[in-house]
């Protein structure tokens, strides 16, 4: 092994356990495990050692278990940790939406928008398995407006604060229009205001949003609309602050980059990246002192 190898077993090592360490303070011993055999790595554990791979830009199973140390690969098997990081897919949402609740527990102005997530390239789609084992879950074809793609996949439903922290996510088939998700929203989310680009503009929503939840849809209007007006400058600064996320998910997580068969392996992939992202958050604010959005900088 050399000197280089044996550099990444360590940062990956030093790394998997302060991210245990937070885990373990902020959670306590809620994640329990479920089996009727007490496995060698508790379901924390687990839960830590993806985290960590995701926010070391490891999405391979295979590369993680050839650098994770022998002290860890000797608790679990590449096939049995696959298996229950997929079952703990409801822990790894719960890890996000507490640390999501604290950042945002007093905010009142959110962001809203979509990205597409490809399962492969359209001239294989029609050929393709992938994610089809469930008809309610099956990919398909959609156009991403910003980006000019035909893609086929699924479409990334995001809304986050002013500070750039994720407060809620979905996912759809890529057809599904956006705007549609926002039905969803009105029961999430209250008394606020909801900034949103183009995709989401309609009066018949905006009055819904308004009557129900008390949210106030704020999104730019077309020019050949007989009331147009500019949308307010510092909402079209800020809602930048999502798209950069965005950008961040794909460079340093590659939440395009797809290795998973299932829905299931997919969606808990997706799910992955952004809770490290949004661990990782807390992490530089609360115990490190620095920009939350220095994600690429070492937290040992």
């Amino acid at each position: 092994m050399n000197f280089k190898q044996l550099n990444i077993i360590n940062n990956l090592e030093q790394s998997y356990k302060k991210i245990l360490e937070v885990l373990s303070k902020f959670f306590g011993n809620k994640l329990q495990n479920h089996q009727r055999r007490t496995p060698k790595i508790s379901d924390l554990e687990a839960v830590s050692l993806v985290i960590t791979a995701e926010y070391l830009s490891i999405d391979s199973e295979c590369q993680l278990f050839r650098k994770i140390p022998e002290s860890i690969k000797s608790k679990i098997e590449r096939s049995v940790f696959n298996r229950r990081r997929r079952k703990l897919f409801p822990y790894i949402e719960q890890i996000r939406t507490k640390i999501a609740q604290h950042f945002n527990e007093f905010e009142d102005v959110f962001m809203v928008d979509s990205m597409p997530l490809k399962v492969c390239e359209n001239s294989r789609a029609k050929h393709s398995h992938i994610c089809k084992e469930f008809d309610y879950s099956s990919p398909d074809f959609g156009y991403c407006a910003s980006q000019k793609l035909y893609y086929y996949g699924y479409k990334l439903h995001a809304i986050c604060s002013l500070n750039g922290i994720f407060q809620s996510i979905d996912m759809s088939p890529a057809s599904v229009h956006d705007i549609r998700y926002l039905n969803d929203v009105k029961e999430q989310l209250s008394n606020c205001t909801l900034i949103g680009d183009k995709g989401y503009l309609s009066a018949e929503v905006q009055t819904d949003l308004f009557n129900y939840a008390n949210i106030q849809l704020d999104t730019p209007k077309r020019t050949n609309q007989k009331d147009y007006r500019p949308q307010f400058r510092l909402f079209r600064k800020k809602r930048k602050r999502i798209e950069t996320l965005f950008s961040q998910l794909c460079d340093q997580f590659m939440i395009k980059r797809n290795y998973a068969k299932s829905f299931e392996g997919f969606k808990t992939r997706i799910f992955s990246k952004i809770t490290s992202l949004t661990l990782i958050q807390y992490i530089n604010k609360f115990i490190l002192n620095r920009e939350i959005h220095n994600l690429k900088a070492s937290i040992i």
